[in-house]
């Protein structure tokens, strides 16, 4: 299996909601139709008669309330996988202990539907008097209905045994392939229910719409393992919910950004595209930062060129410690070669040479005696017609003008 699919595999853990509603429905049958004379049906492979219902439906919406909460607790965090629910394993405490609630829930509210189930039924048939003997025809025993009445759930870890055949592996790394898709699916719906109910239109709205934009955060946060691209839409959310003030409606440019995300999170293939333009975009600065880097560490102990300062130049100056390691440092790494060279020829020079160069460097002017730099062009040096001496780095020394007068 891929090195993917097992990242998925350890971090997530399948939730499986097992909810069985009665539904309190049978088929409508010929006989439950009163025909006025003449009047002909449909055959079967044409048409079908539907169901006809036993009780008042309202009496069973407890059930499917329940049982939506519960998959609304699940898609919080989780995406739909194998018929039930893939959640982060940090979130499997919390997931258990909401739907060990729910389950209670269920629980009471079952026992109060058979407790007033014969009650119900009596209700329905008064209200259809009519009908009566169609509906009570029909009915269901409690213990019956009791059977159809129940609430469970499981939380799975996934694994694979170990001789399972390769298009076995391969089916289900497909399937959680799918599950990147699945959970930008399900954030474009909660967007899209966003925009229409609470956003479109709207010149102000109350701080009850940055729920749903908290909770499609929370779960791109919670699955970002999925996929690469969810990080910089999590942290682009965090920056807007950061600038949105503590008190008040929201409306203005807030209130604009908030559309605008809304609309991105509402479109899958945007939402990817955003984030992988924004992960483009942070590489290209960290490379940069990178490259400035590496730039100036390569400054810090540079290679020196001594020069002659011209009228349109200002004289360079470096921190003390700074100057006598440049100095020190080139007139040792040229001294070995250029050793006799010219020796001797400071000799006349020595106070020139003490008031030119900079403080702190006057203890190495012994190794001066061997410095060269190597240029195109040869000037003698006339110690009296210019003013002092420069030290500058090999990037400064890009900038000297081509008329520059080099000593060596």
């Amino acid at each position: 299996m891929s090195k993917e699919a097992n990242i998925i595999l350890e971090r997530v853990v399948l939730v499986k909601v097992e909810a069985s509603i009665y539904g309190a429905r049978k088929k409508l049958k010929k006989e439950d139709l009163v025909l006025a004379d003449g009047s002909k049906l449909p055959p079967e492979d044409l048409a079908s008669l539907g169901s006809k219902r036993l009780l008042d439906p309202d009496k069973l919406s407890v059930f499917n309330r329940l049982k939506k909460e519960a998959e609304r607790i699940c898609l919080r965090i989780g995406t739909r996988f194998l018929g039930g629910f893939a959640v982060p394993s940090d979130s499997a405490t919390d997931i258990t202990a909401e739907l060990e609630r729910i389950a209670l829930d269920f629980a009471a509210a079952k026992a109060d539907f058979l407790a007033g189930y014969d009650a119900a039924v009596t209700d329905w048939v008064v209200r259809h008097p009519e009908f009566a003997e169609i509906i009570e025809r029909a009915l269901d025993s409690v213990e019956y209905v009791s059977t159809r009445l129940a609430f469970d759930f499981l939380v799975l870890s996934i694994g694979l045994p170990e001789a399972l055949p390769p298009a076995e592996v391969a089916r289900l790394e497909s399937k959680l392939g799918c599950l990147s898709g699945q959970m930008f699916y399900e954030i474009s719906m909660e967007a899209n229910q966003l925009i229409e109910q609470s956003l479109l239109g709207k010149d102000q709205v109350t701080r009850s719409a940055l729920r749903p934009i908290r909770r499609m955060r929370d779960k791109l946060d919670g699955l970002g393992f999925l996929d690469y691209r969810v990080a910089p839409i999590v942290s682009t959310i965090d920056s807007l919910l950061g600038r949105i003030p503590d008190k008040g409606t929201i409306e203005g440019s807030v209130l604009q950004e908030i559309l605008a995300t809304a609309m991105l999170l509402a479109d899958p293939d945007k939402t990817r595209r955003h984030g992988e333009g924004l992960l483009a975009a942070q590489s290209v600065t960290a490379s940069e930062f990178v490259e400035n880097e590496d730039a100036e560490d390569s400054l810090v102990e540079p290679s020196a060129i001594l020069v002659m300062p011209t009228e349109s130049q200002e004289p360079q100056s470096f921190p003390e410690d700074r100057q006598a390691l440049v100095i020190r440092q080139d007139a040792i790494q040229v001294q070995d070669s250029f050793s006799d060279l010219f020796d001797g020829i400071f000799d006349d020079d020595a106070a020139w040479e003490a008031d030119v160069l900079p403080d702190g460097a006057a203890d190495i002017l012994p190794l001066l005696s061997g410095v060269v730099s190597q240029t195109s062009a040869i000037s003698p040096l006339k110690p009296d017609d210019e003013d002092g001496l420069d030290v500058v780095t090999a990037e400064e020394n890009l900038a000297v003008t081509s008329g520059q007068d080099y000593w060596f």
